[in-house]
Order: C-alpha cells, then structure tokens, then sequence
C-alpha cells in the first residue's frame, strides 16, 4: 500500500479557518488555571484598598473626618477629594461643556456608590473596617433620577457651572424629511422607554497600582477592556505624559461586555492611592460595588415616527431622543448616541431623516458600554415601530420588512446619514429564518392558541449590526466647525505582531485582551492556515503591555471588532512574513518566491514537493546564517502590521459618518404564550439568522450568539436598574436585579449565511453583539401580537415582567379576605426618597400619661429605640443616638438625630429621626396619637421612612417588613416602659368580632 504523502494530507486539512475548532484557552480555564487579575502575583508589600461610596444621589460634601480611619490598625492611607485634586485633574469631557468629573468626589456626591474616599490597609478586611470609622457630613440635595424630571424647567441641575442638566442638544437633518412627511398618506409614531441595565461578568473589576516615583510615573495591571483611547483619558488625569503611565493587561478576564470600560477610573484612583501610601496598592470589586458604582446602560426615552405609503413603504423617519447617562457624562459617552448614528435607518432603504439628540444627566451611576451600545435602544424604537406599522395598516409584517429592505444589488449601500453597509442580502436572510425556523408551524401554533382563547403572539426584528468602529463618529458630537477646529478623526487602527524563533516556532501577539471570545484559537487558525502548520503550533499571546507591545488608539476589545479588525490584521502580519519566508526560501531553492508553496509543516517548490523542508530548518537560516539572505532581505523574522479600514473617514461638514467599517444582518423569529393568569412569557421558540461575512469559527460563533441572546432576553424579561425618587440604588443583589440563567433561556435555532465583507482582511464581520440589540426588540414585538388579542397594544416598556404584563392584560382583584384598619398611602417622604410607610394601632397597657412619659424621658426612651446604644440630650426634646439598625444580612451602626415635636400631651407629639453610616442613611418621621381605652391606651402611628445606601442597595426587598419588626419592637418596649406590660397583639379573630359587632 502506497503510503500518502504527508505534505498532501496536510494540504488536504487546510484551511483551519471556518472550522469548529475547540479552544485552546479551554484546558487552562476548566481546570482551575486560569490567569485571571486576582490570580497574579504580588509584590511584597502590597496594600489594599476599599472604597467609601456615597449613599446619598445628590448631596454637596460639606465636610470629611478620617482621623479614626487613619487611626484604625493595619491602616497606611486615606485618600480624599483634597488628594486628587492636588495630585491630578477632573477626566476629560466629550462635549464642550465646563463639566468636572473625578476619580472621587470633590465638592458634591451626584449618585449612590460614587467614590468619596479610599482606605489603604495591609489586607482588605482592616481597610473595609477602616472605612466605616469615615464621618462624612453631607448636606442632602434634591435628586433628579428620570429623563422627564431631569429636563423640567425647574428640576434640580447637577453641574452648577454647566447651568442645565441637558449638556448636548444636536439636530440633524438628510434628505428632505419634512416633504416626505407631507407627502405621505400615513405617519405612524411611537414612543419608547429603553430601561437602565447591564450585563454582570463573573469577575469584577481588578486593579493592582504602583507610583513610581523615580520618574514620576505608575505602573498598573488591570483587566479593564482598553487601552483604546481611554489610555490618555487615563494618563492625563494623572498628568503624567502617556509613556509613563505602564498599563498591562492579564491573559483571562471573567467576562466584560463591555462594561469592564468603567474599570478606568479606578485605574486613576488607585494610582493616587498608592502615591499615598508609598506602595503598591491592589483593589478587587465586589458584587454590590458593581452592581451600584460600575456603570449601565445608557436609557433613553425616544419619539420615532414614520412617513408611511399605503403598502407600508417607508419614506422618512424621525427620531426625537434623550440619552441619560447618569451623574457625569464620562467617556467616552454619548458613545451610545454616535456609534449607530450613520445606520440609524437599520437594514432600510429610507432616504429622508432627521435626529435630534439630547444628552441628560440624572443621579444615577455614570453610563457607558454595555453589550452592543447604543443598538438595543436604538432597535428597540426601530423595531417596535416597524410593528406598529403593520398593525396600523393592516399589513403583513414581513411583507413590511422585504418592501423596505436594501435590495441586495444596492450594496455596498450608502445610508441616509453616512454609513457604507458593506454587504449582505436581507431578503434571503428572511427567507432562510422563515423556511428554516419552521415559521409555518408556529403560525399554526398562534392559530390553534387563540382559538383556546390562550395569548400566543409571533414577533420578529431585523437588525444592522456595526463591527469595528470608526474613531471618530463619536465627534459627530461636535458641530463641524468645533470638529474643524479639533482636527480630524477617523479610523480604527488594528494591530498584530507575528514571528517565527530559531526553532521555527511560530507566536502571535495582538493588542486585543480577550473577555472568554476564544481570541487565541481564531489566531492560531488563521496564522497556520498562512505557514501551513497546524494551529496546536501557533502560540497567541494575549497578556497586553502598552510599553511592549504595538498598538494604537483603537487597540482593545470592544464593538465586535476582533474577527474583522484584530483576527484579520494577524492575517495580514502573517502572509507578510510567509511571504518574506518564501522569499528566503526560494533563494536557497534558486527559485522565484511566488513558486514557494507551505503545507503539512514543510516548505517546498510547488513544482517539485519531493524536495520539501522542513518549516523549522526553513526558518532557521534566517537567524544561524544572516549573511546566506538574498541581497537586500532584512534581518530578522518578525512581522508587526498596523491596519485600518480605508472607508473609515472622519465626519463631513454635514455630519454623514460612516461609524463602522462592516455591518452585518441579523432576522429574528420569536414565538411566545403569554400565561393570561400571571402574566409569564414563555418563549415558545427563538429563531436568529446571521449574515457575519466570513465565519472564522462556527462553534465559537455560535457560543457568542447563545451569551448575546441570553443578555438580550434578560434586558426583554428581567432586568432593569431601579432606582428611588431620591437616586437610592434598590438593585444591590442578584434577588433585586434578577439575570437569566440556564433554566430560563431556550436553546435558539441559530441559522447562519455568509456574504463577505469587501472592506475586511478575512471579509469577516462581528456578531457577538447582535442579538442584544435583535431580542429585546423581537420578544416585545411577540408579547404585543400576544396581546392583540385584548386590544391594541403599542406602550410596552422593558422588562416585560409579569406584573407589567398582568398590568396590560387587566384583571380585577377579587374582595379583600379580611378588612385592614387602616391603607397606607404611598407618598414620598420629605428627602423625595424611596418612601416606606408603616401605618396601624396598638394597645398598651399603661395610661396615655404614663406612655406620654416615657416618651419625654431619655433614660427610659434609649430602652424604647430599638438597637439604641446611648442617647445624649442635646436640645429640648432633641438626641444625639448611637443606633444599630439591621435589614437581612447588613445591619449597620448610625449616628442619628432624634426629636420629638408637635406636642400636646397627653395627646399625640412627632416623632423625627435621621441619621447616616457607612452604609447609607436614613431618616424618617411619624405621627403618634395617643386614646384612653378601659385597660390602657390605643397607639395610633402613621410613619413614613427613607433608607438610602447600600442597606437599601441590597435590602429593599425586606424594608418594608423590617419596618414593621423594628416599630413592632419599639411599642412592645414602650408598653413596659410604660407600664411594665407588653402591648396586646390584635389577632385576626378579635378584628372579625369586632367587624361582627361581637365583644368578646
């Protein structure tokens, strides 16, 4: 038997690229050997550092005391306002507005969780002790916490030197909308309430900081997503020049989605943190830090309205929309704005728009890059409206969809506002989710549904999904002549660094930090695909060190940039050393470089593969024999490409950009029954189909759509920041903001096609972020065909959860199983804050005299308070407590003021309260009345509370009822105090008697 020749059988394998291959990150990450920030090794003599947060959203810093902190054992440091503002200068602003933001808070606090000052200690648990010795004297401010209330005429401002809360207003204008709109027979409009969520990586931040002070310059590890151009947001905060700020970056992050961009300001403050303390100093964020200080999603409430033909053809559309990005617009937001503005008209041919952009500051945390930014809320209202238009005219969604597609022969296709769609053809992109998504069956399942009176509803949604931006959309902020005067940006440079040591073994280094996407598979793939080598011989190296390594404005890993910028540019750096190989090759050979072939780990004359070398022996000349290369070869086998995409040009004078440089396509299918008792959605079946040019790896394509459509069905069903009217945070857990697990999200048909991008190495396009912007979209469109059964739904805000749903569906509430005394009113309470109300009797056995007293005496009344360790007179009728304070698990110690008020013994008084902790504040105040009864007295309170912080944070769950327990505790005390009994509990029984009229 003739025995195959090894360079054909590996020729045979080729090409590695487009195959599902296994990652070989996998090994390392499923046993336990993953090199994450917090796995590193440390310097000796490394603090560490815990952050004091704000618990008030909007208060101005009258005052801080760390002497007990300074004091605490194991304490090096406290870094404050005054520190950062001597040692480094506030973030720059992405709109020309005289806005200070930084790394802590200087003169105000403007949202629950912002920084306020950081303890460094020898380990974290004296540093997080520490932190509680803190005073702070704040002086509460009204809180402005949604878009409408931020831009009343008369709403609170929280920039005073910005003078409003709206710090960018653009119009933009293309075509001629208005005559569309006056031409058109129909205008169909909508408006859209995106949430405030986020995506929640298994690992938090990590940030391990040095000051170097030979030089004046730091050094960091962290796993922030960078560098990108937030490497000299970063380096001039710290007002040192870019060269000395050493960022680094390790191999394995536990996820990002892009949220670990709000990594960089702690960068900045423990820099500082350990220019204070003389060391280095390390921080690793915790789950409520997260949850509360990291960053969100940007919400946005927009007005999208359409000029509509009698078939459903759209001729214009306009967009009215207002971005709240929380307490300081920090970069590099609006980011969420600018990135889809050049494909704001999605996957349709409309000529004629107009936009106008508004950005809000509101107390809330500061927002930023969440999974496919700023496409979820701008689908969200294109989506829902395209919907509308089929409702509203009576139309055949899909027949809506193919009449205002890009025909396939328009691309590449120049949309409205500047951006160049590359390529694609979204009508077979339909077609495929329709005939492979079983799309008749589930019409079947809708009908046979409905006519059992059940709620089954099929929604769909298209999408246009940008990949590797271009730099300088996000000066589309900017008018054109501050743009001119700024100087030109654009571009989206990638690099990559490929090269080839004296054994001959081949690595790869590309400035690309990688978040669980498979980074160092796909380059394996791509680069033994160039030598002919097998990928398990390709060494990718993914640990990031902007003083080593090559890279530029654009390097990180962000905007599903890496197979078309990233993986694409190692191809470049590849062929180019191939070819310089090839050309070494064919001189010793005595041959033509282009007659040079690579495969099966041999290098060979294609003409005569019987006198192949092997790749090493090839490569090895190179560095044993410098002085064999042909005439005017450089030394060295070594290859560094920089790449940008040459349609990546800045922002014209009328503001057309084209904000990426590939687009794909996404159609997706979503079935759902709506349970009309409680107001679940269940998905039924999910159908995504995908155009991503080029698919460098099938298995990892398919694991990036699984994770974006599980996030896009936690922002569709569950998740949403909330916060109180006076900015308290109320999402501090995993039971407050709840996140989508295994058991509730669907396996979805995934269908792929392919139409390669002309503007990309490889022609591939990203997709890791589709399906965050196509499912929040496609489900609320599935639930408003569901409901349509009950009437014409259009107002459906995000998260559908089944009380919103059961809210839409109506239902009657059934007679009340037993009359309540009283029904507490729900008002705000006089900070404007989330209001917990505590209204009821009790009877005490004692005399409204003697209870009266009790509640004049200190020395009884510090008995009375629950958890009060002292109370010291220091007013008439005023206390200065010591008060410990417990909800679930976080009980916290108070210092509190106490004052009794509106007096008429024996009669009734108020009683008033307020105090603050390390762990929020809180304050509240209630009217007590007192009645003789025949065996006492009934106590009659009416209370009303605001608890702010991270009791709120992670307890708002259980506020209400830990309310009850702690007045239920203090009229149990008073009643002994009073008259040496415990109030008589009014059971359910006497309460029926007494209703009967029956005297026991």
């Amino acid at each position: 038997m003739k025995r195959e020749d090894p360079v054909v059988a590996m020729a045979q394998d080729a090409p590695f690229v487009g195959r599902p291959l296994e990652r070989v990150e996998d090994a390392a990450l499923l046993t336990g050997r993953g090199r994450y920030g917090d796995d590193l090794g440390i310097k000796p003599g490394t603090l560490h550092a815990a952050v004091l947060r704000s618990p008030h959203g909007h208060a101005i810093l009258k005052g801080i005391d760390t002497t007990a902190a300074e004091a605490a054992r194991g304490v090096r440091a406290v870094l404050i306002g005054e520190d950062v503002r001597r040692w480094s200068q506030s973030f720059v602003v992405g709109v020309k507005e005289p806005m200070e933001h930084w790394s802590l808070a200087v003169d105000r606090v403007r949202y629950v969780g912002e920084p306020v000052a950081v303890v460094v200690a020898e380990d974290r648990y004296l540093a997080e002790d520490a932190v509680d010795l803190i005073r702070v004297d704040y002086e509460p401010l009204p809180a402005v916490v949604e878009i409408e209330t931020a831009i009343a005429a008369d709403a609170p401002v929280l920039h005073p030197a910005v003078g409003t809360n709206i710090v960018s207003d653009r119009s933009f204008r293309y075509g001629d909308p208005e005559a569309a709109f006056a031409d058109a027979p129909h205008r169909v409009s909508l408006t859209v309430h995106y949430p405030r969520n986020s995506c929640t990586p298994m690992e938090g931040g990590v940030v391990i900081a040095e000051h170097l002070p030979g030089d004046e310059g730091y050094e960091v590890t962290s796993n922030f997503m960078g560098p990108f151009s937030l490497h000299a947001v970063i380096a001039l905060a710290l007002k040192v020049p870019g060269a000395r700020l050493r960022h680094k970056v390790p191999r394995d992050s536990g996820g990002s989605f892009g949220v670990k961009q709000s990594v960089f300001p702690y960068v900045v403050l423990m820099c500082l943190a350990s220019r204070k303390a003389g060391a280095p100093v390390k921080w690793v964020e915790d789950r409520l830090e997260h949850l509360a200080g990291a960053t969100s999603a940007t919400g946005r409430l927009a007005t999208i309205e359409a000029a509509v033909e009698s078939d459903g053809r759209i001729t214009a559309l306009s967009f009215d929309q207002f971005d709240d990005v929380g307490g300081y617009l920090r970069a590099p937001e609006p980011a969420t704005f600018y990135r889809m503005h050049g494909c704001l008209t999605g996957a349709y041919a409309v000529r004629n728009l107009r936009v106008r952009n508004r950005v809000v500051l509101t107390n809330k945390t500061p927002a930023g890059l969440v999974r496919g930014f700023g496409g979820p809320q701008v689908y969200f209202a294109l989506e829902r409206l395209v919907q509308r238009i089929s409702v509203v005219l009576g139309l055949d969604p899909l027949d809506v969809y193919r009449r205002n597609f890009v025909p396939p022969q328009a691309f590449p296709y120049r949309a409205a506002a500047g951006a160049l769609l590359d390529s694609g053809d979204y009508p077979a992109a339909l077609a495929l989710a329709v005939r492979e998504g079983g799309f008749a069956e589930l019409q079947q399942r809708r009908d046979a549904a409905r006519a059992e009176g059940r709620l089954y509803g099929i929604g769909f949604a298209a999408i246009v999904e940008p990949s590797i931006s271009n730099m300088g959309y996000i000066t589309t902020v900017l008018t054109a002549v501050q743009r001119a005067k700024a100087g030109p940006k654009n571009g989206a440079i990638a690099s990559a660094t490929v090269s080839i040591d004296l054994l001959g073994s081949v690595s790869v280094v590309v400035a690309s930090a990688p978040a669980g996407q498979g980074h160092m598979t796909v380059c394996a793939q791509v680069v033994a695909d160039a030598f002919g080598l097998r990928p398990e011989q390709i060494v990718t190296n993914v640990d990031f060190d902007t003083q080593k390594d090559a890279w530029s404005v654009a390097a990180g890993n962000y905007s599903s940039r890496f197979a078309g910028a990233v993986a694409g540019t190692v191809h470049l750096a590849a062929v180019k050393l191939r070819d310089k190989l090839a050309r070494i090759a064919a001189h010793q050979f005595g041959l033509a470089a282009d007659e040079i072939a690579f495969a099966g780990g041999k290098v060979f004359p294609r003409s005569a593969p019987e006198r192949a070398i092997p790749f090493a022996r090839a490569a090895s000349s190179a560095h044993w024999a410098p002085a064999l290369l042909p005439e005017g070869e450089t030394l060295g086998l070594r290859e560094t490409v920089f790449w940008s995409p040459e349609p990546l040009a800045a922002p014209d004078a009328e503001d057309h950009v084209n904000t990426s440089a590939a687009y794909g396509f996404a159609f997706d299918i979503c079935a759902v029954e709506v349970d009309r008792a409680t107001g679940r959605v269940r998905i039924d079946r999910y159908v995504t189909a995908h155009d991503a040019g080029k698919i460098l790896n099938p298995a990892l394509a398919d694991g990036q759509i699984r994770g974006a459509f599980a996030q896009g069905l936690g922002a569709a069903l569950m998740e949403e920041f909330r916060y109180a009217d006076d900015g308290g945070f109320l999402s501090g857990t995993f039971a407050d903001y709840l996140v989508p697990t295994t058991c509730e999200v669907p396996d979805p048909v995934i269908l792929h096609m392919e139409t390669p991008s002309p503007f990309t190495p490889l022609g591939a396009k990203g997709l890791g972020e589709g399906n965050n912007m196509s499912t929040p979209a496609c489900v609320a469109n599935a639930v408003a065909d569901a409901l349509s059964t009950l009437g014409d739904i259009s107002d459906l805000r995000l998260p559908l959860t089944p009380a919103k749903v059961m809210a839409l569906i109506g239902f009657d509430d059934p007679a009340p199983s037993k009359p309540r005394e009283r029904a507490p009113e729900p008002a705000a309470a006089a900070g404007g804050g989330r209001a917990l109300t505590a209204t009821g009797t009790t009877e005490i056995g004692a005399s409204p005299e003697a209870v009266f007293r009790v509640l004049l005496d200190p020395a009884a009344l510090t008995k009375v308070i629950p958890g009060c360790h002292a109370l010291q007179p220091i007013g008439e009728n005023r206390y200065r407590a010591d008060v410990t304070v417990g909800v679930g698990l976080v009980k916290a110690r108070y210092e509190a003021e106490i004052s009794l008020s509106e007096l008429d013994p024996p009669r009734s008084l108020r009683l008033t309260g307020a105090g603050l902790s390390a762990l929020g504040s809180a304050r509240g105040s209630g009217r007590v009345t007192l009645e003789a009864i025949p065996n006492g007295t009934r106590l009659s309170y009416d209370y009303r509370a605001e608890v702010s912080g991270k009791v709120a944070a992670v307890g708002s769950r259980m506020l209400e009822g830990a309310a009850r327990v702690v007045l239920g505790q203090l009229f149990e005390q008073l009643g002994r105090q009073a008259g040496g009994a415990a109030p008589k509990p009014v059971s359910w029984w006497d309460r029926l008697l007494r209703l009967l009229g029956v005297n026991k």
